[in-house]
Formats: structure tokens, sequence, C-alpha cells
């Protein structure tokens, strides 16, 4: 078990004020089987009053509007997770048992289907389909896909942006985790393997002593049914586990979408973004 507190600040800049923003925010943590919350909350400067809901994939949103001109908008996320996850070998079933499962129950369909930012391109299907074909269970095919696009994909930042598709980033063969998970999201689900997209945050340094604060980043994996749920970082070939804390699921990023609004105003905006995250325990 590892307790690990986490200051994520993000916002826009305008270049003239803004007269109005309407925004939300996924920033915080849930209590799960595998991370416990002992604290989260949401500073927003200009001040504003939140609301808060549970959105249709079981993340927390926070919404706020700022009625006021204002030339910066902070949002700072502090979160303290007990992370305890659950040691288990990964799941796996027949082939013929997953298309059962998929084929009786629609909770599988959104993560099945492709998206624009997952749609694979054809030598990736031609990729996956072919390490399918060569493993009896989808569980060890899963695995199997996402060792493969390690192995092509070269982790470089700055060639990529959040509208980046997984047919951009495979055919250029450089991205970040977002590309990443996008990538082996749109193979997974090529070869009938259910694949959804996780955002959340890695303590990215294994050896890290206590009290030790790491500037980082935002981070991406994927969670695959093949009996059930298993979690797999493409980007770092780890299993989830307690250096991870989930933030949100979806279908591809843009269901999971740190912050996110619409402002009035005629000037262009920037964006800032800053993660420390800190071992307590």
């Amino acid at each position: 078990m590892s307790r690990l507190r986490i200051v994520h600040r993000t916002g826009f800049s305008y270049e003239l004020p803004a007269t109005a923003s309407y925004n939300e925010a996924r920033m915080l943590p849930v209590s799960n089987n595998e991370q416990f919350v002992l604290q989260a909350n949401l500073q927003i400067h200009p001040t504003a009053a939140q609301h808060g809901y549970v959105d249709y994939w079981g993340t927390q949103v926070s919404t706020f509007e700022v009625l006021t001109p204002h030339t910066e908008l902070s949002v700072t996320a502090t979160s303290v997770v007990e992370v305890r996850p659950a040691l288990r070998e990964v799941p796996d079933m027949s082939w013929e048992e997953l298309a059962t499962a998929r084929s009786s129950s629609t909770k599988f369909v959104e993560f099945t289907e492709q998206t624009r930012l997952t749609t694979p391109p054809e030598g990736l299907v031609e990729l996956a389909e072919q390490i399918a074909s060569q493993h009896k269970n989808p569980g060890e095919a899963a695995q199997a896909i996402a060792a493969a696009i390690y192995d092509n994909i070269e982790y470089t930042k700055g060639v990529t942006g959040v509208q980046t598709t997984a047919t951009h980033a495979w055919e250029n063969k450089k991205g970040v985790c977002q590309d990443i998970a996008h990538v082996t999201l749109g193979a997974l689900r090529s070869v009938g393997i259910p694949a959804r997209y996780v955002s959340g945050y890695l303590q990215s340094k294994p050896d890290a002593e206590i009290g030790e604060t790491i500037v980082g980043e935002s981070h991406a994996w994927v969670e695959w049914f093949t009996g059930d749920w298993f979690g797999y970082d493409p980007t770092n070939m780890l299993n989830i586990g307690e250096r991870h804390v989930l933030i949100a699921r979806g279908r591809d990023y843009k269901d999971v979408s740190p912050l996110r609004g619409v402002y009035a105003g005629a000037s262009a905006s920037g964006v800032f973004v800053k993660v420390e995250i800190t071992r307590e325990a």
C-alpha cells in the first residue's frame, strides 16, 4: 500500500479579459476496491460556486461558472489517496466465452466500438489480428498486442496533441501516453476485446522516499475485459499498481478531459498544467 498526495494545477490564460466562462473539471479521484480517497478538494480562482455530479462513466465531475472579467482561470485539485491494488493474475476466458459475454450485455457496446480517436489504420488491425490468432485466450492476446505497440511507438513529447488520432500516432510511430492508450484501445477493440480509456496519475519514481515530491503530469492507461476488467499501462508495460491513481474512465480522452469549458471574449486562450505527487507512506 502507498499513500500519495497529488496537487494538480491547471487552467486557462487569456490575452484579454474573458467576460465569463463556463467549465467542468474531472480532476478528483473516487474510492473503489483498489484506492481509498482520504481527501479531495477543488480550489478555483477567481472564486466560483461548484456543483458536483457523477457522470455516465462513474467519474466525479465539478461544474462551475465565472461571471466576472478575468485574464486567468486557475483550478487546483488536491487529493490524498491510499492505493492498495489487489494482487491478481490477468483474468482470462476463451474467445468463445468473450463473444458470448459481448453479445449478451449492452455494457460492452461503448467499449467495443471505435471512436474517431481510437480508429486504427489497416496495418495495425492486421497486426492485432495476427497476434490474436496466435493466442488461445484473449487475455494473453491483449498483453501481446500491448507489447507489440510498446515496441513500435517511441514515447516523444511535443509531437501530438489532444486531437491526435490513433492512426496518426501509429503511422508516425511517436506519441505520449494518451496516444499509446488510443492506439492500444483501437487494436484491442479491432479483435473484439472490450477496452476503455483511463486517466489518472503515475508516481513515476518507484523508489521515491517518504516525503519526496515528484513533478509529474496526468497519465493515461487502459483497461480491457477478458472475464473481468484488468488495468494495464501500455506506455510503461506495467500492471496497474500502487503508483497509479485513477481519476476517470471513458471511451477515449474526450470523455475524461481534466478541464474543459467555453468562455466569452475576443482573445485567444492558452493552457497551463502542473502536477506534483508526494509519497506520504
